[in-house]
């Protein structure tokens, strides 16, 4: 009976309430009833009386980013048992995927009057929207509750996606650029022409592709991108305005996201990076200062990328590129783009020097 009493006068408000609505008429049977409650109380043996316990969140909130939110119990006094408090777990978060628990039971030792578990985001690289983790507290006879049964813990994402396009910025290669899972974040933009150099520079500093001796024919270079799946160019040609200048040989099988170099010539001895390098099987690519049309086709004789060089500068010296690197829409005079460092040209890597 101790029990119930210490219920009642824990929500005494509400008893007074019932008072109030059956007992109007009979105030002095209102008090009794309320002396005699306050006696029974006092009468109990302390280990008889329940103790009231408060759950509180640390935070309301949670970061997925390495974040830990403390549950606490408080109970009005040392207990004088153990308390257990049994805590379920529900909400759009999921636990053991989402988050974990180091328990889930609050144990108040006895002598003690406090207890607490921690509640631990765990990272992953899903764009989420915000979710909630639920937490009830399960009743039972060892205690009674001070705090509201159910605590609600909100759990915040920490990947950013700046392009938009689902793919997390730590997982992107191109997070300002949307694209596809398949290529790391990047889009599919197909074979296109990175850069591409017809004057090479006077002197050492014109020798591109890397043989030791400035040439101007053999010295020019295509480079090539394959923002693509892969692709075999087995029997495709390179032709400019006049000629046939190369034929690819069998094997010439470049990968998604890989680089081809042709040079006009040479025994390119040079650093190109992971690219695969080639010269023109005519001898030359001989591309014309004064404007060139640049024709690869298929080994059907059907047109697969073309560039005009009429509209470019007739004597630059150094390469045009694309700026920035493969997403560029126009070609830029390779020193004048500050990523490149001031330098004329880089077959086989990005403006800044880097692996592609």
């Amino acid at each position: 009976m101790c029990i119930i009493y210490s219920k009642i006068l824990l929500n005494i408000e509400g008893f007074f309430f019932i008072l109030e609505k059956n007992l109007k008429k009979n105030r002095f049977m209102k008090n009794i009833i309320i002396m005699f409650l306050f006696l029974a109380v006092q009468s109990c043996d302390t280990e008889d009386v329940l103790p009231g316990v408060t759950v509180e969140l640390e935070s309301e909130t949670i970061s997925e980013d390495n974040g830990s939110v403390v549950v606490t119990a408080t109970s009005n006094g040392s207990v004088t048992e153990d308390i257990t408090i049994p805590l379920q777990f529900s909400g759009s978060a999921s636990i053991n995927s989402d988050y974990s628990v180091s328990s889930d039971n609050i144990l108040i030792n006895n002598g003690s009057n406090t207890a607490s578990v921690t509640i631990s985001s765990i990272q992953d690289s899903e764009i989420e929207n915000p979710e909630e983790i639920i937490i009830d507290l399960v009743a039972n006879g060892n205690y009674l509750l001070s705090s509201s049964s159910q605590l609600v813990l909100n759990l915040l994402d920490d990947d950013t996606d700046t392009d938009g396009d689902g793919i997390p910025d730590s997982e992107d290669n191109c997070p300002l650029v949307i694209g596809v899972t398949e290529n790391n974040g990047c889009p599919w933009l197909g074979f296109m022409i990175n850069e591409i150099l017809y004057d090479p520079p006077n002197g050492n500093a014109g020798d591109a592709n890397g043989d030791g001796t400035r040439e101007p024919n053999e010295d020019e270079f295509i480079e090539f991108y394959n923002s693509g799946l892969e692709i075999d160019l087995t029997g495709y040609t390179i032709s400019d305005a006049s000629q046939l200048r190369h034929t690819f040989p069998s094997g010439s099988i470049i990968p998604a996201n890989g680089v081809l170099v042709l040079f006009g010539g040479g025994s390119p001895a040079g650093n190109f990076g992971n690219s695969v390098v080639q010269t023109a099987s005519e001898g030359s690519i001989n591309m014309s200062n004064t404007g060139d049309l640049i024709t690869m086709n298929d080994p059907q004789g059907n047109v697969f990328l073309t560039i005009d060089i009429e509209p470019l500068s007739n004597n630059p010296n150094e390469s045009y590129t694309l700026n920035p690197d493969i997403f560029g829409t126009v070609l830029e005079q390779h020193s004048t783009i500050d990523a490149s460092g001031g330098s004329l040209y880089s077959p086989g890597y990005k403006l800044d020097g880097t692996d592609f």
